[in-house]
């Protein structure tokens, strides 16, 4: 095709170059801050040949374009006269578009999404440690390491190296939060690290400790301060980084350069600390436990409704962008509970979006089409939806409504049988290796659900209206 032309007609339909206010591009994606969404014409934008759709999402209008080519497209943009900008420099201009509630997610998602690897690596490695671990998956009422001792150590560092990342997660999460908040992510890590020393009394502890009347305390100058760590925690070290971040940009705004070195980062992490200590961690603690105990009786007492709405509801929030907020709830639930309930669900759903997208490949006789489709729904069962969700799926409308009543019949189902994941993993076909064994069945059953459902409906419908 000819891409100089493309690029023309693409900036034509987004309301001309004066309508954009900043662009940048991803893997597959043009992304636009643009002045006046209103100007866009994205019914023929959607019609070009290089484009396989579009949508608006946190203040960022984004036109797939595909993988090689939406580089070419963007340069010839650029050559056009569309100024060149950075990711950042897009966010920000996106940014001031958004509300309070888009700029909290926003700001939620760039803390964790960072930190995404990491927790995924480390989930997968738990699942393998669960495959060797847990009894009645290769023999009855025994593990494999049991039956063979000689697996045990193998198993052991695997277990060492998957509980790293979760063991220390306030680190990484005060990295990520501080320097997201502007401040030194070096202190972010050290402020994450005070708060799962050994020296503190482990947080999975702190319930039987309290029973039995031994919480540590320190007293400083009368005032008893509980000697506790927050490991598996997420709400201590968000707000911990907020203040020491925000502590930290004050001083070096105010101290000489010359001995900035000696007092804003010992200042702003003492004052940290003993904050934390005092207010931020048993608040945020409690108030972190009072989240995931309501979640927890809600799913308990209704189970069916809950599984069904978080089903239907997590497509949704995936249009929104307010599904990494529930990353942190995951993450939270993991660590009070030693599992969660609602990542399963977010994987079928995945695997729903994927299935659908195949049902358009497989019905249609548009090569553009099917070559979008197949790569999208590969990827969306591989975990990463957007491709399928915006390609494909809500472009025609009936594959998206399709996976998502699948998906909130499967994660009925699968509620209603208690599968609960150990870890965070892949959201997708992969994930079954987080899933704890005795809910294996069920998850199958799932996906099963969400395979099939949304691959016929979708193929039928397709075939009908002949895209």
């Amino acid at each position: 095709m000819n891409l100089k032309k493309q690029a023309q007609q693409i900036i034509e339909q987004v309301g001309g170059k004066e309508n954009i206010q900043a662009a940048t591009h991803c893997v597959t994606r043009l992304r636009l801050s643009l002045h006046d969404e209103s100007k866009v014409n994205q019914e023929e934008l959607e019609k070009l040949e290089a484009v396989k759709g579009s949508f608006s999402t946190n203040g960022q209008f984004q036109v797939v374009i595909g993988q090689g080519t939406v580089d070419k497209v963007y340069k010839e943009m650029v050559e056009l006269g569309v100024g060149e900008a950075s990711k950042d420099d897009v966010k920000q201009a996106s940014s001031e578009k958004m509300n309070p509630l888009q700029k909290a997610i926003k700001t939620l998602a760039d803390i964790f999404i960072p930190i995404l690897p990491a927790i995924v690596t480390a989930g997968l490695l738990m699942g393998i440690h669960n495959i060797l671990a847990q009894e009645d998956i290769f023999y009855d009422g025994q593990s494999l390491i049991a039956v063979h001792p000689q697996w045990a150590d193998l198993a052991g560092i695997i277990n060492l190296i998957a509980n790293t990342a979760f063991a220390f997660l306030p680190g990484l999460i005060g990295w990520s939060a501080v320097k997201k908040f502007g401040g030194n992510p070096l202190l972010g890590i050290v402020l994450g690290l005070i708060l799962v020393h050994p020296e503190l009394l482990n947080a999975w502890d702190y319930g039987n400790a309290v029973k039995e009347g031994r919480v540590p305390t320190w007293n400083l100058f009368g005032l008893e301060v509980e000697k506790i760590g927050y490991q598996g925690q997420v709400l201590p070290v968000l707000l911990a980084s907020y203040v020491l971040a925000k502590i930290e940009v004050f001083l070096r705004n105010r101290i000489p350069d010359s001995v900035q070195l000696l007092v804003v980062g010992p200042v702003a992490l003492l004052v940290t600390g003993f904050l934390t200590f005092i207010a931020i961690g048993p608040l945020m603690f409690g108030l972190g436990n009072t989240i995931t105990d309501g979640l927890v009786w809600v799913f308990d007492q209704f189970s069916a409704i809950g599984g069904l709405l978080y089903g239907a509801l997590y497509p949704l929030l995936v249009v929104t962008g307010m599904h990494h907020t529930f990353l942190a709830v995951d993450v939270q639930l993991i660590g009070s509970t030693g599992s969660t309930f609602l990542w399963p669900i977010l994987a079928l759903s995945n695997i729903s979006q994927g299935s659908a997208a195949f049902g358009v490949w497989l019905a249609t006789k548009n090569e553009n089409l099917k070559g979008l489709s197949v790569s999208s729904g590969v990827s969306a069962w591989l975990g990463i939806t957007e491709p399928a969700l915006f390609g494909v799926n809500l472009r025609y409308k009936f594959p998206f409504i399709a996976a998502l009543v699948s998906s909130a019949i499967a994660g009925m189902y699968i509620t209603i049988q208690s599968v609960r994941a150990n870890s965070i993993g892949v959201g997708g076909v992969p994930g079954i290796v987080s899933i704890q064994n005795s809910g294996w069945i069920s998850f199958i059953i799932g996906m099963v659900i969400v395979i099939v459902i949304p691959f016929v409906v979708t193929y039928v419908m397709a075939k009908r209206k002949k895209i």
